[in-house]
C-alpha cells in the first residue's frame, strides 16, 4: 500500500459487505437479483443509524412531555401560580397557547431529565396522579425520541377547588 491510500479502506471493496450487513436483499441462489448485488460495490456499508448525528432540542422534549403530562385525569394545569396567569393571557392571543408551560428539560445525547410544575383537582390521589403523569411522560418522550428518561421530578404547586372560578385578569379595554 502507498503512503497515500486510505489506511482503513479494504484495498478490494467488492470483495466482501462489512461484517453484519446482508450480502443480498430479497434474492435466493440462482434468481436473477443474486447475482446483481455483487456485481456493483455497495454504498455506504453498515448501519444507516450510524451515518449521522441526530440531535433533540430542550423544546421538543418539552412539547412531548407536557402533551402527555396533560392527558392525565387529575391534572387540572401545568405551571405555577404566576405562570399560569400570563398564561392565560397568552391562550387568548391565536397560537399563543404554550405546552411547554410548567414543564423543564434538560436533554443529552441519550438520556433526558423532566422537572414538571402541575394543579391537580380537588379529591383526586396527588400520589397516584404524579405515578400517572410520571407513567405517561415517560412512555411517549421514549417512544418519540429514542431517549432514555433518566428522571421526571413533580412538583404540585396548588390543588384546584370546585368553587375557585379560573384565574382570569380583568380586560383592559370595555
Amino acid at each position: 500500500m502507498s503512503e497515500t491510500a486510505p489506511r482503513n479502506r479494504p484495498e478490494n471493496p467488492t470483495t466482501e459487505p462489512a461484517a453484519g450487513t446482508p450480502k443480498t436483499l430479497g434474492a435466493g441462489p440462482g434468481t436473477a437479483a443474486a447475482g446483481a448485488a455483487t456485481d456493483r460495490p455497495r454504498r455506504g456499508g453498515g448501519d444507516p443509524a450510524l451515518r449521522g448525528r441526530t440531535t433533540i432540542a430542550d423544546g421538543v422534549v418539552e412539547k412531548i412531555a407536557g402533551m402527555a403530562a396533560r392527558d392525565v385525569v387529575g391534572v387540572h394545569a401545568m405551571g405555577g401560580g404566576l405562570a399560569r396567569t400570563f398564561g392565560v393571557v397568552r391562550d387568548r392571543v391565536p397560537g399563543g397557547r404554550s405546552v411547554t408551560r410548567g414543564v423543564k428539560a434538560e436533554v443529552g445525547e441519550v438520556q433526558t431529565a423532566l422537572d414538571l410544575e402541575i394543579v391537580v383537582d380537588y379529591g383526586v390521589s396527588i400520589a397516584d396522579v404524579a405515578r400517572a403523569v410520571r407513567e405517561n411522560v415517560i412512555a411517549a418522550v421514549e417512544r418519540m425520541t429514542g431517549l432514555e428518561v433518566v428522571e421526571v421530578n413533580i412538583a404540585v404547586s396548588d390543588v384546584k377547588l370546585p368553587d375557585e372560578e379560573e384565574e382570569s385578569p380583568e380586560p383592559r379595554l370595555q
